[in-house]
């Protein structure tokens, strides 16, 4: 038996919105779009629910950057709100427009 990760999928009500700051960010073209369901690149997809956010994720995207200044400005350009400060002086949670948590990682 084979099992394998087919992609990762974000849950959001904004389905246009929250396509065009992940594909910001992640510099990431759509390559599929339907009613309810925009994937992005090759692994990442974002799925209309009807419920907003509630808790905090249990799962969330490690984002590795090579210029962290850079990437946070484009985080905050796009939407993007800092949770708290820089943990260790490597990494620090986001939320996206929505809320979905991330982190941005020095690499």
């Amino acid at each position: 038996m084979s099992v394998r990760l087919g992609g990762v999928v974000i849950d959001v009500i904004d389905l246009d919105r929250l396509a065009w700051f992940w594909s910001g960010l992640l510099d990431l073209p759509i390559t599929r779009r339907e009613h309810d369901w925009i994937s992005l690149g090759p692994g990442l997809a974002l799925q209309r629910v009807a419920e907003s956010k509630t808790v905090k994720n249990r799962v969330h995207l490690d984002l590795v950057v090579a210029d962290f200044a850079e990437a946070s400005a484009l985080a905050t350009r796009l939407g993007a709100t800092p949770v708290g400060r820089i943990h260790e002086d490597l990494w620090q949670v986001w939320q996206d427009p929505e809320g979905n948590e991330f982190c941005l990682c020095k690499s």
